[in-house]
């Protein structure tokens, strides 16, 4: 009921009044709530899908449109012919470090030794900020199928580093068919999905067929916000094993001709419409030709499940390598694995996979938007790392501090705006202390490289030097006739090497920081004495420690956590913490955490 005052219009009792603000309050809150639907649809059309896509062990001259005449990947060729090519695109050297640097945006070394060779263990902290947690936060819905590899247990899983859902091997390379990580390592039983392994590991079916299929399932499900797909394939590492229909018997050649692969003329892989495959002679070259057609043609069906759902155009694809050929492998370190010699298309650059030359390291890669990036080729050098600020900047992630990132906004370069000029890479492999002379080392600054095998180098004349842009192959050492050069490199890497992680991450295997709410007992064991420990070599995040006793080559502490909820306690060695009796570091596996006895 209404009435009339001088004031203007009221309300004549108390209860319309009431129920007139219910009315308004509510139209109110729905107004907001469909300006946010409104919102939220228009970022989620605006925003592109990511899809990152990892081959392993691909180099430099095993994908078409570097040597077209003898790979088929026509899938590949397409993508990169319509995007934006690469042509001085760099990895690490090693499986598990190119993976920490794409998702990290930084050296693996930054992260401490165990980040710097293929590994199992922990690679990074548990808080680091990676693309997939970075799109996460930002909305996306993240998803992976494939090769994990920075982190081998559930507790360094996935799930844990911003992915909503994940599937496949958190080990490294596993066999083919059985799925299998090497036969009796701790990190054999390794096929998974969100976290827990699949009974029977879906044996029977090849990796790559696992990994296309997770994709499409997961392209074709209905999304109400942009998505961010990681797929690091298993191929074409070895073991290289493709039965096609022949599922129950491995690859092998055929016992009646020993220049033919058994089933061969009847597998499709083997195939292709120019006959480029079988023109190849050499058996174990074909083989892994065989492999890579194999995974083209899946990279190709999930591009295919793209367009069938109207979700290409603006879905944004990135491709490389995790580092450069393998060339050779002895065999038998996983299920129906053959030995093989020179198995990779040949190249005129130095080195191969774990060596820090130009072989090892230079690999394909590309992006491909066809909203955003006309097709263009960039001669400019460029680095995995650069995934996650080139990211970032594509889809407006502002870090809420200033982030040490080591890779770069490729964006004007993808453009044609702009140009990052003389930037600095820089490359360490290795898990040893640096006395051991297994390391390698590489810097490049500008067109100027320098590698160092061994030692670090304590002195400029501890290098070589080449100048990429007339000896890209690496032939001549200039280090003798340009000291200055060498000296000015020397001091840019020494400012490089200041930046690293000098400490390895030992870490509890702790299922979620919620079992860590009370104080546990960390046993480190050496595998030869040491002397000099206290608690002051150790660096304990998101804990305390105390208590610390111990000799030789055992040592045991408490650890009291100091968070409640998020964090995972992290324990890392100091460097130079453990020295032998004879005063040496010691050259064992740093430490061990061999018992974690929560209280």
């Amino acid at each position: 009921m209404w009435c009339k005052s001088r004031e203007g219009e009221i309300f004549k009792d108390e209860s319309a009044q009431t129920m007139m603000k219910f009315f308004l309050d509510t139209v109110q809150k729905l107004m907001v709530v469909i300006a946010v639907l409104s919102w939220s649809q228009s970022w989620a059309k605006t925003k592109p899908n990511v899809i990152v896509i990892v081959a392993d062990d691909l180099g430099f001259a095993d994908i078409g449109y570097n040597n077209p005449e003898s790979v088929y990947t026509p899938n590949l060729d397409r993508l990169a012919a319509e995007g934006v090519t690469f042509t001085q695109h760099y990895s690490m050297s090693q499986c598990t470090p190119t993976r920490v640097a794409l998702m990290t945006g930084r050296f693996p070394s930054r992260h401490g030794y165990q980040a710097q060779k293929a590994s199992n263990v922990q690679c990074f902290a548990s808080d680091t900020l990676t693309i997939h947690r970075m799109l996460s936060n930002l909305g996306y819905e993240t998803f992976m199928s494939g090769k994990w590899h920075v982190g081998g247990e559930f507790e360094w899983g996935p799930l844990f580093h911003g992915f909503d859902a994940a599937h496949g091997s958190l080990a490294g390379a596993v066999g083919m068919y059985d799925h299998r990580y090497r036969p009796g390592n701790p990190y054999e039983i390794t096929w998974f999905r969100d976290h827990e392994i699949i009974d029977g590991y879906q044996n029977g079916v090849h990796a790559t067929d696992l990994t296309e299929q997770e994709a499409i399932r997961f392209i074709q499900k209905k999304h109400d916000r942009p998505f961010y797909l990681y797929l690091p394939f298993h191929a074409p590492h070895t073991p290289l094993d493709e039965r096609g229909q022949f599922v129950d018997t491995p690859t092998q050649l055929d016992p009646a001709d020993q220049t033919r692969w058994l089933n061969e003329d009847q597998i499709r892989w083997f195939h292709d419409p120019n006959g480029i495959i079988q023109a190849e002679q050499d058996p174990e070259k074909r083989l892994f030709l065989a492999v890579v057609n194999h995974l083209d043609h899946a990279i190709g069906q999930i591009v295919k499940a793209l367009e069938e759902t109207g979700q290409r155009h603006n879905t944004m694809i990135y491709f490389t390598s995790d580092n450069g050929p393998q060339v050779d492998w002895h065999g038998g370190a996983y299920p129906d694995d053959l030995r093989l010699t020179d198995f990779n298309q040949p190249d005129d650059l130095r080195g191969s996979k774990t060596q820090v030359y130009e072989g090892g390291i230079k690999v394909p890669g590309f992006f491909n938007w066809p909203a955003k990036f006309a097709p263009r080729s960039v001669d400019e050098p460029v680095h995995v790392a650069d995934l996650l600020p080139t990211v970032a900047s594509l889809v407006g992630y502002t870090p809420e501090e200033d982030l040490l990132w080591d890779g770069a906004d490729l964006t004007p370069l993808m453009t044609d705006t702009g140009t990052l000029g003389e930037r600095t890479l820089y490359w360490l492999w290795n898990n040893r202390p640096e006395s051991h002379r297994g390391n390698r080392w590489a810097l490049r600054h500008g067109d100027w490289k320098i590698v160092r095998n061994g030692p670090i180098a304590r002195a400029p004349k501890d290098w070589q030097l080449f100048n990429l842009a007339s000896d890209p192959q690496e032939q001549t050492n200039l280090a003798g006739a340009n000291p200055t050069k060498l000296a000015e490199m020397h001091q840019i890497f020494l400012l490089e090497r200041q930046k690293d992680n000098p400490q390895t991450l030992v870490s509890p295997l702790l299922q979620a920081p919620a079992q860590a709410r009370e104080a546990f007992q960390v046993t480190l064991k050496f595998d030869e004495p040491v002397t000099g420990m206290s608690l002051n070599d150790l660096v304990i995040t998101n804990g305390t420690g105390g208590s610390f006793v111990g000799s030789r080559t055992e040592y045991e502490f408490q650890v009291t956590p100091t968070l409640s909820k998020k964090g995972k306690i992290e324990i890392s060695l100091v460097e130079d913490a453990a020295v032998t009796t004879d005063g040496r570091l010691s050259s064992a596996s740093q430490t061990e955490v061999v018992n974690y006895d929560p209280k």
